[in-house]
């Protein structure tokens, strides 16, 4: 595939909430911008346990920071989660902050640097952050969210929470490698009484 025909597939579009303007820095090393402002947040921004709640409000702080090779992004995402406890099943609700850092490089000659092909692109001025903050979040959840750090899970035989059983919750469960000498016990106290 052409270098042309891949950046015809890769356009960016203007219009989505997480696509930042890039023309106040005029391509201009040593130019800054400071943005805040909140945007909705993607879908399936998260892992199977965990996530952030598409539509979500994501409150965004970042730098902007023109250099030779393109814009160094450096921002902090915070966001809501929502998902469930991996040992209870319990729903769980946070919030989550994501500290990211990335350089969208220009795609033309004019900086003297050509971009690779794990690089960002800024293009047409404009740069992306959702792949950025999609990376950066996902990364970050954990695989096995807690509801808190000592839960104590499911009950393995009945399904009962064990935090709302009590201390003295258990099953008398007899391991099957010995069922059948206990079947052998039982026929041997029945002689003996009959």
């Amino acid at each position: 595939m052409s270098h042309e025909s891949r950046k015809a597939l890769t356009r960016i579009d203007p219009r989505a909430p997480l696509v930042l303007d890039l023309r106040a820095l005029n391509r201009r090393p040593g130019s800054m911008r400071e943005l805040t402002s909140t945007v909705p947040a993607p879908a399936d921004l998260g892992t199977e346990m965990v996530g952030v709640p598409e539509g979500a409000d994501i409150e965004l702080d970042l730098r902007l920071e023109s250099v030779l090779e393109g814009v160094l992004v450096t921002g902090t995402a915070r966001m809501p989660l929502t998902g469930e406890c991996a040992r209870c099943l319990d729903p769980l609700e946070d919030s989550f902050d994501a500290e990211f850092q990335e350089l969208y490089v220009y795609t033309d000659t004019r900086s003297g640097v050509e971009a690779g092909e794990d690089e960002r692109r800024v293009e047409d001025d404009l740069i992306d952050l959702e792949p950025v903050l999609r990376d950066t979040v996902v990364l970050a959840l954990p695989l096995s969210p807690l509801c808190r750090d000592d839960c104590p899970g499911l009950c393995p035989d009945c399904g009962v929470r064990l935090a709302d059983a009590g201390p003295d919750h258990h099953h008398d469960v007899v391991d099957p490698r010995w069922a059948a000498l206990q079947g052998l016990t039982d026929l041997r106290d029945g002689k003996q009484e009959g």
